[in-house]
């Protein structure tokens, strides 16, 4: 039997009408016939995905295996079924309410080919607003890492993984997650891989926002989303290189991922709830060493980690409502030190220290400035520079808390 170049898994629950666009990309593929193949895990679909899957695979006998199983409870059980079946050299997870560009596997497989990569990262592109990260796709690489480029921002499994290591080291997502079960697989495949590299010349995958906002991640909870966080950050602690390398994935977390959980619709949770989320948050921090990269960090970030891990919702709370609110604090000067200055700044009863409101220094007069004062690019910094293209960006200026990252990242001038 010869074996395909590549193997599309789809995991299929509830997408349609989306489900439609996303198996007519597969039928247009330039790659030749037999070189592709797809395998779609119906996950007890009950919106006439099922039936479609089985349409298309009667339609383009040869093109799509179909599996039919009953609900998993989220997508890492059908995509983990999807896996165990492909025959192809590499593999390419695809969602069910996303799609391809018409030569996007015929482009990724003769880059990985060309280039002896183990993960190819393919360029996206958002669908009905929404936001996909730009930094890591500025130009064509033949080898990236998670300490020389926006790597750290692009840990979904939507890439192309050469099956071998894969299997070879067993991966597979953790079904007992029900979100972000993609990215501690994924950054464990990169992390393992012998080269990663980035395809950014072409349109290859386009990421879709439901209209009803019915995306797993746009579902999740609160608490199944910083558990998905949890597993991210335990991969990275066994295995990147302490150092540049494990500090950009900790950033990634805790300048991101955490912070924008205790924002508004922490306003909205019970109070036990929010006690809950608290309780996790402080967790994650103290076994995933956040303060070691506080200094990469916007400061209303590093405020809403410490008022969490401190189990303070009331003093949360207060904080939250104040950047609605607010915006951007007044800056309070002190000698050569200026701090952003937020209610919590030097509030006897909450204890914080005055290094978690520190927005720079001035160096001492006369004192001989570094060859170098540029720090390196942190996550605020990608989002707002390169990953959110600038007519998103113009349209997001309004938006308090993007006002917020603006200003964090250029200094106040948003």
């Amino acid at each position: 039997m010869t074996v395909p170049d590549v193997t599309v898994v789809v995991a299929v629950y509830n997408t349609m009408p989306y489900l439609t666009a996303c198996l007519d990309s597969l039928v247009g593929q330039s790659l030749a016939p037999g070189r592709l193949e797809v395998v779609a895990v119906d996950d007890g679909s009950t919106d006439g995905g099922g039936e479609l899957l089985d349409e298309y695979a009667a339609r383009h006998p040869g093109l799509f295996r179909v599996v039919h199983q009953s609900n998993s409870g989220g997508p890492a059980g059908p995509t983990n079924r999807g896996l165990e079946l492909a025959r192809g050299r590499y593999a390419l997870f695809l969602g069910a309410d996303d799609w391809l560009g018409p030569e996007a596997l015929e482009r990724l497989v003769a880059a990985a080919d060309a280039w002896g990569s183990d993960v190819v990262v393919p360029k996206q592109v958002g669908v009905n607003g929404r936001l996909v990260p730009q930094g890591i796709f500025h130009a064509n690489a033949e080898s990236v890492g998670f300490a020389d480029s926006a790597l750290a921002w692009a840990l979904a499994d939507t890439k192309l993984f050469r099956l071998d290591p894969v299997r070879r080291h067993g991966l597979r997502r953790d079904e007992t997650l029900k979100v972000f079960s993609d990215q501690p697989f994924t950054l464990e495949a990169c992390l393992r891989a012998g080269k990663v590299s980035v395809l950014a010349d072409y349109d290859c995958y386009f990421l879709v926002l439901r209209e009803d906002r019915g995306n797993v991640t746009e579902r999740a909870g609160v608490l199944d989303r910083l558990r998905g966080i949890a597993a991210l950050q335990q991969v990275a602690a066994e295995l990147a290189a302490p150092g540049d390398e494990l500090d950009a994935l900790r950033a990634r977390s805790f300048a991101w991922d955490v912070p924008r959980l205790l924002q508004d619709g922490f306003l909205l949770l019970d109070d036990a709830t929010q006690r809950r989320v608290c309780a996790e948050v402080a967790r994650v921090v103290e076994r995933f060493g956040a303060r070691e990269v506080y200094h990469r960090l916007p400061v209303s970030a590093r405020v809403r980690l410490e008022l969490a891990a401190a189990v303070r919702p009331e003093a949360l709370r207060d904080q939250i409502r104040y950047e609605a609110a607010h915006g951007e604090p007044p800056e309070v000067v002190d000698g050569r030190r200026h701090y952003a200055g937020f209610p919590a700044f030097r509030d006897r009863g909450l204890g914080l220290t005055d290094e978690l409101f520190l927005l720079r220094e001035e160096p001492a007069a006369g004192a001989v400035p570094p060859l170098d004062p540029a720090p390196p690019l942190n996550l605020a910094q990608h989002l707002w520079r390169g990953a959110v293209p600038a007519q998103v960006r113009r349209g997001l200026r309004r938006h308090p808390a993007w006002r917020r990252l603006a200003n964090s990242v250029n200094g106040g001038r948003g």
